[in-house]
């Protein structure tokens, strides 16, 4: 059997954290490691192996797109697909997270089958 593959969610809220996690646990032979924000999501990467990260951008200490730009500065990191799901619904927004490396962009509120089609369209599952 396969090894399983990793999720990493970086996400401040507690709520929006456990909806993302509760949604990518349907999918089977994915597990989800959680990040309370951005550098808590850099020390769990420096410590395991993920096969795709969806992060938040908004947060407090480190936001979103300064983790994105950090993940794509490092080689062991830069081509894991990144998910943005944000309240951040603008134009600009987007196109901003798009051009620094994130693979998908979802804002919120978010749907669960939306989120899990996007990650295994990446995971290609």
């Amino acid at each position: 059997m396969p090894d399983p593959m990793q999720a990493l969610v970086v996400e401040d809220s507690p709520t929006m954290r456990q909806l993302i996690c509760f949604a990518l646990r349907r999918i089977k032979g994915l597990e989800v490691v959680e990040a309370d924000d951005g550098v808590d999501g850099l020390k769990k990467l420096s410590v395991g192996k993920f096969d795709i990260i969806i992060t938040d951008i908004n947060m407090p200490v480190m936001d979103g797109l300064k983790l994105v730009s950090l993940i794509r500065k490092d080689e062991t990191h830069m081509n894991i697909p990144i998910v943005i799901i944000t309240t951040e619904g603008a134009a600009e927004d987007r196109q901003r997270a798009m051009s620094l490396g994130a693979n998908a962009y979802i804002t919120k509120p978010i749907q669960a089958p939306q989120v899990i089609n996007c990650v295994k369209k990446l995971l290609e599952l």
